[in-house]
């Protein structure tokens, strides 16, 4: 809808419970109508998400119980949609809180718009990425560049993307991610992208707007 507004907040790095809770809440302001669309980007510690298909993704966890609280890295039932992934220092993470009612009513394209957004983001920095028929999320070849998982509750959105910009692949290997083991994963960084953190969170804000036909005011500066 033509002259709606998105407030994109940099969180900075926050602890996967808290940005939970956080979501939460403003998904409950979001329907009441008092405040507008959100993206909030954010970093967390090491964390593994699970979904709602099917356990969750919990039988495609490999490392052990022990591994995990040795390398503090928690796991967390989420309420999104997809299979397990993890998140990490250097990812961004976004998750939108937005209305889609009226006039973006439609799941799949939600989803493909997110896409969209992330694609171009690759773009700017002359990185060829696609979508793979039947998987959601944004490849680079045969590797994952980003994963989305969502939630959509009366029509208000939650959850949302994971980009990997200058992430440690290697936390991958601690999972099968979003369940799908003959596929790799990769990163902005991995594929010849020096921008910063705030650079590529500019132009997701950027983007974001574009795609979804929203006026854009941007944090200018990450807050923590």
């Amino acid at each position: 809808m033509a002259g709606r507004t998105l407030d994109v907040r940099r969180l900075g790095r926050m602890p996967y419970d808290e940005a939970l809770e956080l979501q939460k809440s403003l998904v409950e302001q979001r329907r009441a109508g008092t405040l507008g669309d959100l993206l909030l980007l954010v970093e967390h510690p090491s964390v593994l998400t699970l979904g709602v298909k099917g356990d969750g993704g919990r039988s495609h966890i490999l490392a052990s119980d022990e591994e995990l609280a040795s390398r503090q890295i928690g796991v967390f039932e989420t309420g999104r949609g997809g299979d397990i992934t993890y998140h990490g220092p250097g990812q961004i993470v976004g998750y939108p809180i937005i209305d889609l009612d009226p006039d973006r009513r439609d799941v799949h394209k939600y989803v493909r718009d997110i896409e969209e957004v992330l694609i171009r983001v690759a773009a700017d920095y002359g990185i060829a990425t696609a979508r793979v028929p039947g998987r959601t999320g944004v490849w680079a070849g045969d590797e994952k560049l980003a994963a989305i998982g969502v939630r959509i509750q009366r029509w208000v959105t939650s959850h949302g993307f994971a980009l990997n910009h200058t992430t440690d692949l290697s936390h991958f290997g601690l999972i099968v991610p979003c369940g799908i083991s003959d596929k790799g994963v990769t990163s902005l960084q991995a594929l010849g992208c020096v921008a910063t953190r705030v650079e590529v969170e500019d132009r997701i804000a950027t983007h974001f707007g574009a795609v979804f036909g929203r006026i854009v005011h941007l944090d200018p500066v990450s807050t923590n």
